[in-house]
């Protein structure tokens, strides 16, 4: 008999692609979205392309940074958790040594395209990095991480906007708002695969502070969502355009809430639902810009 082919063992490049998530788009996909939001909006549809683009590679050097801090502070606990075990660092693929080098190649790359911008954009770059290095220690002393990981999210917002016109305006405040809370909704959806491996581990997640509310709590936050973003729409006076948008973001919310009322949900449903969110803002991000330009 023909022995069957060992499979190829992974090299190095594959072990650092997956320690920066860069085969996971959709969580970086998820970061990039407000920055548009915000850019197109705040120029009123018509953003400098160099800045589109330092914008564009900015959330993946930034996303990338935050996802391998995230795995550092993480690396003895990802081995006890059914989704995170397999990640470079829990599974000691690559060294702590690498993890850090990786880490400060990323905000190296952040920190020069951070140059191309403002100083009040520079600025709120530098404000936002403790609350990136400090998101994955907040899992282990208070209650609800992701509003922490949703202020970081919010960064992106105030950023690219003041990118844009080198100021805050109402509707800033407003995007941001209703930024922190689309990511707190879409995050806890994202919690709720890890809730008996957190519980067991004494890890802090709003999936676990919510407790049997968690789905209503993810409906809050998504009714939120869609009440800021309509004040958006009213204070920019965006057209028809946005608001087909947003009706099919809040159909899909909508969904999305009675599916996770479902008892005993598959946990891949939950990444799915994620997944769908990333969608949602690139519908949102369409029907802003043909809001403002047609």
């Amino acid at each position: 008999m023909v022995s069957s082919p060992q499979p190829q063992l992974e090299t190095i490049p594959a072990k650092v692609i997956r320690l920066l998530r860069w085969d996971k788009p959709a969580g970086r996909l998820i970061l990039m979205i407000p920055a548009l939001w915000a850019v197109f909006l705040a120029a009123h549809g018509h953003p400098e392309f160099p800045l589109v683009a330092v914008i564009i590679i900015g959330t993946f050097a930034t996303s990338a940074a935050g996802c391998v801090i995230n795995d550092l502070w993480d690396r003895d606990i990802d081995p006890q958790v059914e989704r995170t075990r397999d990640r470079p660092l829990a599974s000691r693929a690559l060294t702590v040594r690498t993890g850090i080098a990786i880490a400060l190649i990323a905000l190296v790359c952040a920190a020069i395209l951070a140059l191309y911008l403002n100083s009040l954009s520079f600025w709120l770059c530098v404000a936002a990095v403790p609350v990136i290095v400090v998101y994955p220690l907040a899992k282990r002393i208070f209650p609800i991480p992701q509003l922490v990981l949703s202020i970081a999210w919010g960064f992106a917002v105030l950023i690219c906007w003041t990118a844009a016109v080198a100021k805050l305006e109402t509707a800033t405040w407003i995007l941001w708002g209703a930024t922190v809370l689309w990511t707190l909704g879409f995050d806890t959806v994202y919690a709720m695969a890890d809730r008996d491996d957190d519980r067991r581990l004494g890890i802090n997640s709003s999936a676990l502070f919510f407790g049997q509310w968690v789905t209503e709590a993810i409906a809050v936050f998504f009714i939120g969502t869609a009440a800021l973003l309509a004040w958006v729409g009213v204070v920019m006076e965006l057209n028809l355009g946005f608001w087909i948008s947003w009706g099919i973001a809040i159909i899909i919310w909508g969904w999305e809430y009675f599916q996770l009322r479902k008892n005993d949900l598959p946990k891949p449903v939950y990444g799915q639902i994620f997944g769908q969110n990333v969608w949602i803002g690139f519908i949102l991000l369409a029907g802003m810009i043909t809001g403002i330009l047609i």
